[in-house]
């Protein structure tokens, strides 16, 4: 488990403008196991599949989010529709790290001024963990904060559903 690091501010500063989405989900995994994917670009992008695929920067290939410098722009990733037509990009900024506690992104979308991305993962009692993302993103003038709110909600809980079907119960396995 490696040290809390934290640069700077993170937040939006209460700006009025800002759209919130928290989603959680319970994954049936310990938490070193599902932090060890979502800090790579492979488990990201995984999490948009099938209709969308998250290209990173070349400087994060072979690497994951823990190893960015912080407050530091990391590159632009792409979001792609089929894995090949860019739709958004993102100016990734990793603002604070806490293997495997939690992982906070303050960036800049094509969408959105400000992208504030925080990830969550807590350890439950019957080796579980629980993921929770918060997002607060302030939409640029000509796109409504509804859409937004819509479009991160829907991406969120689609994200939310892969990474759970990464982590299948022993159960749903058919052990």
């Amino acid at each position: 488990m490696g040290p809390a690091r934290s640069p700077g501010a993170g937040g939006t500063g209460g700006s009025e403008s800002a759209v919130e989405v928290v989603r959680s989900s319970v994954i049936a995994a310990p938490r070193e196991q599902v932090w060890a994917r979502v800090v790579t670009a492979e488990g990201v992008s995984d999490e948009f599949r099938p209709l969308l695929a998250m290209r990173f920067p070349t400087s994060l290939e072979g690497a994951s989010i823990a190893d960015v410098p912080l407050g530091r722009p990391a590159g632009r990733a792409w979001i792609l529709l089929g894995g090949v037509i860019p739709l958004e990009y993102d100016d990734l900024v990793i603002t604070e790290l806490e293997p495997p506690r939690h992982f906070q992104e303050r960036s800049s979308l094509g969408s959105c001024r400000v992208w504030d991305h925080r990830r969550e993962l807590e350890e439950l009692p019957d080796g579980s963990t629980r993921v929770t993302d918060t997002l607060r993103a302030v939409p640029r003038a000509l796109v409504p904060r509804p859409v937004v709110r819509a479009v991160v909600g829907a991406l969120f809980a689609h994200r939310h559903s892969r990474l759970a079907r990464a982590f299948p119960r022993e159960c749903d396995a058919g052990v």
